[in-house]
């Protein structure tokens, strides 16, 4: 791994040192000013939005937080540029403080410029996002995934370049799995990535979103979905084997489940008939309790 991709690694602070922006002067679009590797004040207008950008979500009352500190105390921590030609700066990181500084009628902001290349640049921006700016689970997995599809990443490679844990991106990328419903709620955190997390195991997606409701109307906490999750596929486990059992004893004749149907009425409890090629079988009489098997003891002695 070399040095690019270690210092990538670390997010972006590893690659730059913030202080002295101050003395820098404003980047000048005539005469540029603010060449690649430094740090500077640069017009607002300049600046092109990143297309890569992972965050798409932005609480406006946070905004309105940023942007009243901002008008106060400035930007403090520079954002990050790519210069992409004269005169022309796209972003990389840090649109949440551009947003509050144009919130705030800023004209200019203190940034960082680098000659990033087109298949860094995604990269540096999740990078920079994950570290410093708590994006949502899924724009973090939509993050992931780009990286993966688009740079030919393993889950192994990508691990080693952000630093995180194999497992950790394994369960985001998985929480692209879930229904769009499903994934919108977790991204207007209406429900957490515990509660996402647990209805992955739910392999049906109407069961799912039927949980998720629960979930909602409820406000039922992650260990109450985790039990609810548990019963839903303790019973189904209990309905597969029910349903190999009666393949295993072979299909019964109209009349033959006749006579099944009319002995679960006789002892009111459950009753299954096997059969063989040969036209013998058994009859297994289920009962609950020594009590219950008391009562049918004595329906059969009549």
């Amino acid at each position: 791994m070399n040095a690019k991709k270690r210092a990538l690694g670390k997010g972006l602070g590893a690659l730059l040192d913030s202080s002295g922006y101050e003395a820098q002067p404003t980047y000048d679009v005539e005469k540029d000013l603010l060449p690649v590797g430094t740090i500077g004040k640069v017009p607002i207008d300049i600046i092109e939005v990143n297309p890569h950008q992972p965050r798409t979500d932005f609480d406006q009352d946070s905004l309105k937080d940023l942007a009243a500190s901002i008008k106060e105390q400035g930007v403090i921590q520079p954002i990050t540029l790519r210069k992409l030609a004269e005169n022309k700066l796209q972003l990389i990181s840090g649109e949440r403080r551009l947003k509050a500084s144009k919130m705030a009628g800023m004209t200019d902001i203190p940034a960082y410029v680098v000659a990033a290349e087109e298949g860094s640049l995604l990269e540096m921006a999740i990078v920079e996002n994950i570290q410093r700016e708590n994006l949502n689970p899924i724009e973090i997995a939509l993050g992931y995934k780009q990286l993966l599809t688009e740079h030919d990443l393993t889950q192994e490679m990508l691990s080693e370049r952000l630093g995180k844990s194999r497992p950790s991106i394994a369960n985001h990328l998985r929480l692209l799995n879930l229904p769009g419903e499903v994934q919108i709620g977790l991204r207007q955190e209406l429900i957490s990535m515990g509660h996402a997390k647990a209805l992955l195991a739910l392999g049906n997606v109407q069961t799912q979103l039927d949980l998720y409701q629960d979930i909602l109307a409820q406000s039922l906490s992650v260990r109450e979905v985790e039990e609810i999750i548990n019963n839903i596929l303790n019973q189904q486990e209990k309905d597969q084997t029910e349903q190999k059992k009666k393949r295993r004893s072979g299909k019964l004749s109209e009349k033959q489940e006749e006579i099944r149907h009319g002995l679960e009425k006789r002892f009111s409890t459950v009753v299954r008939l096997k059969t063989k090629k040969d036209g013998k079988g058994s009859i297994i009489i289920e009962y609950g309790s020594v009590e219950e098997l008391e009562r049918l003891a004595k329906l059969i002695a009549g």
